[in-house]
């Protein structure tokens, strides 16, 4: 079990009353959680889950970590700990699969995949959640139950809603049936000192639940005698009030053909010493049908399913076993305790039936469970059983015994031959096959009873008998079975082996009947390895055909099933070669190493007999690892030259058959250079051109073309080379150079043409090819001296040869070629040919008259660059001057023309003016050093500002500059001359006031170069140049932007100047020049331009806003008069809180608009007399809301209640209950008063009139507004002000409202009106709706201030009570009598009598205490109460016992009084029980009997009831001083076999009549019992010794003596015959 050394065993510890016998349970200890390393303080419901017997889900915190450690029982020593955090998790029972719960979010892990299967976001808190199947988890909540599946992406599907039976309870389990058909929830909750159970049955197909009580519940399917198909039974157990129960029924309906289940009801036993206990868990072995129910206190109890008796009871754990699975190894019960111990119980299969026999004295159980689930134990009953009906002759019924046995211990051979034995009657079937038709109707039969029952059948030749048995899997098949039946049919036979897995008969079977393809099948099925070769010669002498196929299954797997070889030779043998082919191709197709030599073999069996096969399987390339040189070999010798080639290894075999290309496929040897290294390929290529050139060069060519990336262009250049084939070069190169990029394939492929008289190929790759070396060409060309020089041209004119090619040709006498280079190849080219011709000192007019021939077709730049680089520029000024004759624009015409008219000072300034064709920045510089007046000219007319401006500042032009600058308005320019690192900026600016503006009339220009100024910053010179223009009465002093630039300038950079600028011009924008003005702080400047041009609203915003002056806007305001004046004003005196000023600004201004901010300010204020004026004025105006709502309660504010209620009741759009509501808030009741009235909203009204003190309209205005809250509003205020009659009228409307009872209360308590509120409460009992609240809450106020009523009150309602609550405030104010009555009527009986026993004077009545005493549940209040009457009511103790006598412990009883000394008292209830014949009722009623004296009491009582100690009672008589006493002692000695004790009594007391027949008596019975051996005897004379017992000395009848001489004389003749019998004795 797993206890650690040096403690007690578990069972030593918890079983130590049945170590002695055999226990019909196993139990065991898995492991003690706390030893792997789980704490203690985390074994708990809470915190620990065990869905199956499979894993243990535990969490727990480790430091601030918290942990889910998982305990899976197959390796409990090696728990997994995963840093999860969750409020709940819960293992898969099946598989590695985590449900966890934290908050309301829900997931699902696969722990060994590491990934996230489901999640689920609950809308409301899971209470309890536990996985129901491998793939279903059940949800509980608050308010419904739920199934949530693992699989897909569903979502939890509600299966019911809660029954109210489980509000408030703490949700411990949750369980289906097999078809989760039937769904039970199972709650517990404290009530009443105890734990209560309630569950929920709910029917899935029917759609109802069924509230029930109990605490364990679980599901069974068990299938009855008769029934074709199981039952669904539901087992619960309940612990009440009144003891245990556990019922077992089945729920739905029975299947068609079935008979319903009897419902079973059985007691469940709970010790004394576990009074609390109640159960917590329950399964149901499937294997055993038994019921496993585990209660708190860690005792198991076993139940039989079928028939609720209980097996086995004992405690197994002294912690509560919290969490139970079903344990499937054992099919039975394991849980885990609060220590840790996971624990499991389940049947004893060897131990359950011998238990049941023996110790529970249960035959019949025994046996109904032997049979029902095959358990061992029970076999000497039915041996027993079969040997009686066997003697019997009951043939059939002991036939139906040994079937039905369990584990088969009848179903012997030495049965079998106890029936054969049986001779059959005439007419009747034998007994034999009575019981072989009993078996075959049970089941199956043995292989013995199966031998026996076909032995006969076949002698008959019924072999359908057979057919049909085998058909239904009647007979167990075995090889003596199936060489039986093969004498009669093979066919049948191998039926029988192959049911019997005898492989070599089958096998055999197989053979003999010809179906050999069944063997390979069969073998693998059955793991069975026979002689295939064996067979596959005996198949192939017969069919070879059939052989193949059974050769082919043989190796159709990876691994075959015989040797290949050894296959191969049987082919071999029976010489069948395509058969052989056939199969070896099917069998090698996987390619294996080790099957080489096989591939060699086949190839060479078919290039020796069928070539062209052999050569289908070499094309198809299906095997690589044969004899590649050996087959090659046998190619070649077979005409296969290809074939020999693709095998042969050695390059001089290669080459030897290579050279035949006539007799190979062309492609095919192409292809096969691929196979070949690149030094093998270089040698075939030399050895087929050496062998014949002509006939391989094109092979060649195509093969040195595929591979030339992998054999190397240079290697086979040089091949081609050394062969001095240029034919082969070429062809090869011209399929090569157009891909390739290495310049030597170019140029070889160039000297190839030229070789071979291909000058346009070489003219084309000249032209297209950009991979060669130009040098290279150009120089190979020029040796090559060609008749053709447009390859060369080609050359020089791409790669930039031009000055080469013109000195190689025109030194070759080759002028032509440059003419036509120049004019049909190039003509671009013309500059440098020309350079050139200039170097080589050409003559001019040749130079000349190339140009002019060329016409223009060039770049005229360069050719003007070539010529001016040597000075020869003036040779071009006949052809520009035609080019410029002839309309020619180019500007690099021009250009070359200026030049030359600037160097000859031909009237330059003249030409720049007034030619627009010239570059400007070219002809300007080329100016600059010569006259920087013409170069500003030139730039001047191009606008290139920056080289102007940089010629002018380094020349001192600023004049020029200074005109250049305001005619070209460009203010980027302007910038760059105006920045403050210019230095020449100051002597700028000096000649563009003085010179430039004045000399202009363009209003743009100045416009211009104001902004400029402004745009660089420059205020003081803005302001100078801005006088100049404005103020001196030019052309533009009127100029209105001038004028506001003017003035902005001032602003900025001088203030002092702006007032006298403000005076002196009056064509600027003055309201745009005021604002900038209030922006840079100058209000009275902006005060003045407004006033000057009659702005008169922006002007008082001015004093208002800037400066600030009130007075001096209320002064301007009136010189003004203008509304909008005074609206401004009013405006500014409403923020400044002058409301009365503001208000009589608003009115002259006659403006409402701003009616929301007025009534604000004036509310804020209290100014609601001005704003009764305002609201009047406005009101003119506009019918807003807003204003008539705030004059309403500006009326009420001032006290006009009269113009009030004249407005309200005329028409307007006031909101008359928002003004209502404030002025109640405000404490203007009475216009409230009149305002609520106005809207008719009595639930107001009446809070209004009850502060006006007017509490009966008060309660009218509730009445009609019918509102709970008004009620109470009224009803309080009536209770504050002492009208207690109008105030209970009010409660009456409230306290039939349960939820408003509780506040009445209170407020009636705390204001000390206990009587009036007694009072409320009963006059509403009376009313139609009283509820159970107000019958509650009477009882506890009579409870407090009227006891004497509550008695009363309680007999009449107590039904409508709260029983729970009364009970406390009865208790409080210790009311005991009406406590007991409470008690009782709520079935508390433990608790009342407890009651009556602590306060008897005021809470014991006789018939009370005696009628519930016998309700109790705890059964030590039954001796309590004895007690109790032992020390109060005495004389009424027999009565009490009386009515306890069923349900007392009788001896427990008598040792109370014992110890009390008092059983005299209770003698009544000793007579009572005395027929019970216990032995302390018996020995305690004799010894008070002893005491009084009374010895014929004592006698009858002896003589009726024998269970006490005789010896010990006649000791005690035997010094009684009474002699009739001591004569009972000698009745006692010699009823005991005492006769010596008794013999020396009687002679003490001279009892002399009595002596002699005591004598002999003793002398019989001791001889008889010592001498003759013979105590039956002995046994027989003192029974009849007992019929003269009573014959006495004393004085009897004659009748009585003749009786007992009667009854003596047939002992003494019985007595005299024994005695004959045994003469020699010494008689």
């Amino acid at each position: 079990l797993g206890c650690r050394e040096g403690e007690r065993s578990c069972l030593d510890f918890y079983l130590p009353a049945t170590m002695a016998q055999v226990l019909p349970i196993r139990f065991q200890e898995h492991c003690q959680l706390q030893n792997v390393g789980i704490n203690a303080a985390n074994i708990g419901f809470a915190t620990l889950t065990m869905e199956s017997d499979k894993y243990i889900c535990v969490r727990e915190k480790v430091g601030e970590t918290a942990q889910v450690v998982i305990v899976d029982m197959a390796d409990p020593g090696n728990p997994t700990r995963r840093p999860i955090s969750a409020d709940s998790a819960i293992m898969n029972p099946a598989s590695k699969v985590i449900a966890l719960k934290a908050g309301k979010t829900l997931q699902i892990f696969n722990i060994e995949m590491k990934s996230k299967m489901k999640a689920y976001n609950a809308p409301e808190d899971v209470v309890f959640w536990k996985w129901i199947s491998v793939n279903t988890i059940a949800l509980v909540t608050e308010t419904a139950c739920y199934h949530w599946g693992m699989e897909g992406a569903s979502e939890p599907v509600k299966m019911f809603d809660r029954h109210t039976n489980l509000a408030g309870c703490q949700i411990i389990n949750y369980r289906t049936d097999k078809e989760q058909k039937w769904l039970l929830l199972v709650g517990i909750t404290a009530q009443q000192s105890r734990v209560v159970g309630a569950m929920q049955l709910y029917s899935v197909e029917r759609k109802v639940s069924q509230p029930i009580e109990g605490h364990a519940a679980s599901f069974a399917q068990f299938k009855m005698q008769g029934n074709q198909s199981e039952s669904t039974l539901f087992c619960f157990a309940v612990r009440s009030a009144t003891g245990g129960k556990l019922h077992v029924i089945e729920v739905g309906s029975p299947a068609a053909g079935n008979q319903p289940f009897t419902k079973k009801a059985v007691d469940v036993f709970f010790p004394p010493e576990a009074q609390n206990d109640f159960p917590v868990a329950m399964q149901v072995s499937p294997k055993h049908d038994v019921v496993f129910m585990i209660t708190k206190y860690g005792y198991v109890h076993l139940y039989d399913l079928e028939t609720g008796t209980c097996i086995y009871m004992n405690r197994i754990s002294g912690d509560t076993i919290f969490v139970t699975a079903f344990y499937e190894p054992t099919s039975g019960i394991i849980g885990v305790n609060r220590k840790g111990q996971v624990l499991s119980v389940s049947v004893d299969e060897a131990n359950i039936i011998p238990y049941i026999t023996n110790t529970l004295q249960n035959p019949d159980l025994a046996l109904r469970m032997a049979v029902r689930n095959n358990l061992a134990g029970g076999e000497d009953l039915f041996v027993r059983k079969f040997n009686m009906l066997f003697g019997q002759m009951q043939y059939s019924e002991a036939a139906k015994v040994a079937a039905a046995a369990p584990q088969g211990v009848l179903r012997t051979s030495q049965t079998i031959q106890r029936f054969q034995g049986v001779p059959t009657q005439p007419g009747q079937t034998s007994p034999l096959l009575q019981y072989f038709g009993i078996l075959l109707e049970q089941g199956q039969l043995n292989k013995y009873e199966s031998l026996e029952l076909c032995r006969p059948v076949l002698q008959q030749g019924r072999k359908q008998l057979l057919e049909k048995w085998l058909k239904e899997d009647k007979l167990e098949c075995s090889e003596e079975l199936g060489d039986l039946v093969k004498q009669a049919d093979p066919t049948l036979a191998l039926s029988v082996y192959l049911r019997a897995n005898v492989p070599a008969k089958v096998i055999q079977c197989f053979a003999e009947t010809g179906q050999f393809q069944k063997i390979v099948l069969y073998a693998k099925k059955v793991n069975y390895t026979p002689d295939y070769v064996f067979i596959l010669r005996n198949v192939m002498r017969i069919n070879p055909e059939q052989g193949l196929q059974f050769a082919q299954m043989l190796v159709q797997d990876d691994e075959p099933l015989a040797d290949l070889s050894q296959i191969v030779d049987v082919f071999a043998e029976f010489n069948l070669v395509q058969q052989c082919t056939s199969f070896l191709l099917d069998a090698l197709k996987n390619n294996r190493p080790a099957e080489g030599p096989l591939q060699t073999r086949l190839l060479e069996m078919n290039l020796m007999a069928a070539p062209q096969v052999a050569d289908a399987i070499l094309g198809n390339q299906m095997f690589t690892h044969y004899d590649r040189q050996h087959i090659a070999q046998l190619c070649e010798q077979a005409g296969l030259l290809q074939r020999a080639i693709e095998h042969y290894q050695d390059s001089f075999d290669i080459k030897r058959a290579i050279v035949h290309t006539h007799l190979l496929n062309p492609e095919w040897l192409v292809n096969f250079f691929g196979s070949l290294s690149v030094e093998d390929s270089l040698e075939c290529i030399k050895t087929m051109l050496t062998h014949n050139i002509r006939q391989n060069l094109q092979i060649c060519v195509q093969v040195s073309t595929k591979y030339h990336e992998q054999l190397g262009t240079s290697s086979l250049i040089e091949i081609f080379e050394s062969f001095k084939s240029f034919e082969g070069l070429f062809y090869f190169l011209g399929s090569i150079v157009n891909f390739s990029q290495e310049a030597d394939v170019h140029f070889k492929y160039i000297q190839a043409a030229c070789k071979t008289g291909q000058i346009k190929e070489v003219e084309r790759i000249c032209r297209e090819s950009n991979c060669y070396d130009p040098e290279r060409v150009k120089n190979f060309l020029k040796e090559s001296k060609l008749t053709d020089q447009l390859p060369l041209i080609i050359v020089c004119d791409r790669f930039d040869f031009v000055h080469d090619l013109v000195l190689y040709l025109y030194r070759n006498n080759l002028q032509k070629y440059i003419e036509i280079y120049v004019q049909k190849v190039n003509p671009q080219r013309l500059p440098v040919v020309v350079g050139g011709l200039l170097d080589v000192d050409c003559d001019e007019s040749i130079i000349k008259s190339l140009i002019m021939a060329v016409r223009g077709s060039f770049d005229t730049d360069s050719l003007v660059e070539e010529v001016e680089k040597r000075n020869r520029l003036k040779l071009l000024m006949p052809w520009l001057e035609s080019r410029i004759h002839d309309g020619v624009q180019e500007p690099a015409t021009h250009n070359a023309l200026a030049k030359i008219y600037i160097d000859s000072n031909n009237n330059p300034e003249r030409f720049l003016r007034e030619n627009q064709f010239y570059d400007s920045r070219v002809v300007g510089k080329y100016c600059e050093k010569r006259d920087p007046h013409l170069a500003c000219v030139a730039y001047e007319r191009g606008q290139c500002d920056e080289e102007l401006i940089k010629c002018c500042n380094e020349n001192s032009l600023f004049k020029s500059e200074a005109r250049y600058l305001v005619h070209r308005q460009d203010g980027d320019l302007w910038a760059l001359v105006l920045i403050e690192t210019n230095e020449y900026r100051r002597p700028l600016i000096d000649q563009v006031v003085q010179t430039a503006l004045s000399e202009t009339q363009n209003p743009d220009e100045v416009s211009a170069t104001v902004k400029a100024f402004m745009t660089a910053d420059l205020p003081n010179e803005l302001i100078e140049l801005l006088e100049k223009i404005v103020l001196d009465n030019t052309l533009f002093s009127e100029h209105r932007n001038l004028q506001n630039l003017l003035i902005l300038t001032a602003i900025k950079a001088d203030r002092t100047r702006v007032m006298e600028y403000i005076t002196r011009l009056d064509n600027y924008d003055a309201p745009d020049i005021a604002n900038i003005a209030i922006g840079s702080e100058l209000f009275e400047e902006a005060f003045a331009i407004f006033r000057k041009f009659d702005v008169n609203t922006s002007a008082i915003q001015v004093l208002i806003e800037h400066i600030g002056n009130l007075d001096r806007a209320y002064e301007y305001a009136e010189r003004c008069n203008q509304s909008d004046v005074w609206s401004q004003l009013a405006k500014a005196q409403l923020q400044a809180s002058m409301v009365k000023e503001a208000i009589d600004s608003y009115i002259k201004a006659d403006d409402p608009t701003t009616y929301t901010e007025v009534i604000e300010v004036a509310g804020n204020n209290g100014n609601y007399e001005d704003l009764v004026r305002y609201l009047n004025m406005a009101r003119k105006k506009t019918r807003e809301v807003l204003i008539e709502t705030e004059l309403v309660f500006a009326f009420a504010k001032t006290g006009r209640l009269a113009e009030l209620e004249e407005f309200v009741n005329g028409p307007n759009h006031a909101q008359i209950q928002q003004v209502g509501d404030r002025c109640y808030d405000a404490q203007l009741y009475e216009a409230a008063k009149i305002l609520f009235n106005n809207v008719s909203n009595f639930a107001r009204l009446a809070s209004t009139l009850v502060h006006l003190g007017e509490y009966q309209n008060a309660v009218d205005g509730a009445r009609k507004a019918n509102s709970t809250r008004t009620w109470k509003e009224v009803c309080f205020a009536c209770v504050d002000g002492g009208e207690f009659r109008l105030g209970q009228m009010c409660g009456l409307h409230i306290v039939v409202h349960a939820d408003e009872l509780e506040e009445l209360i209170r407020y009636y308590e705390a204001r000390g009106h206990f009587d009036e509120l007694i009072a409320l409460l009963e006059a509403a009992l009376g009313l139609e709706r009283a509820h159970m609240g107000m019958f509650t809450e009477l009882a506890i106020l009579y409870s407090k201030y009227k006891t004497s009523k509550m008695r009363e009150h309680l007999e009449l309602f107590w039904s409508r009570v709260n029983i729970p609550k009364v009970l406390r405030a009865a208790e409080q104010a210790h009311l005991w009598s009406e406590l007991v009555f409470l008690y009782d009527k709520y079935e508390e009986y433990d608790n009342a009598i407890t009651t009556m026993m602590q306060h008897p004077v005021d809470a014991w009545r006789e018939a009370q205490f005696k009628d519930i005493i016998t309700k109790v549940a705890n059964i030590e209040l039954y001796y309590k109460a004895l007690s109790f009457y032992l020390e109060i009511k005495p004389m009424l103790l027999n009565d009490l016992l009386l009515v306890l006598v069923p349900r007392l412990d009788h001896n427990r009883t008598i040792s109370y009084f014992t110890k009390r000394n008092h059983l005299h008292l209770v003698k009544p209830y000793m007579r009572a029980v005395q027929s019970l014949n216990s032995k302390a009722i018996n020995e305690a009623l004799n010894q008070v009997l002893i005491e009084e004296e009374d010895y014929q009491s004592l006698r009858a009582s002896i003589d009726a009831y024998d269970n006490f100690d005789n010896i010990n009672l006649a000791q005690q008589l035997e010094r009684h001083e009474l002699i009739e006493f001591r004569r009972i002692s000698a009745y006692l000695y010699r009823g005991n076999n005492r006769w010596q004790q008794a013999t020396d009594l009687c002679k003490r007391d001279h009892l002399h009549k009595v002596l002699p027949v005591s004598v002999d008596e003793a002398s019989s019975t001791l001889h008889i019992t010592n001498t003759l051996q013979n105590p039956d005897l002995a046994g027989h004379m003192a029974v009849c010794q007992e019929t003269t017992t009573d014959c006495t000395p004393t004085k009897h009848d004659p009748a009585q003596s003749r009786s007992c001489e009667k009854a003596a004389r047939p002992r003494d003749n019985w007595l005299l015959k024994n005695i004959k019998d045994v003469d020699g004795f010494g008689f």
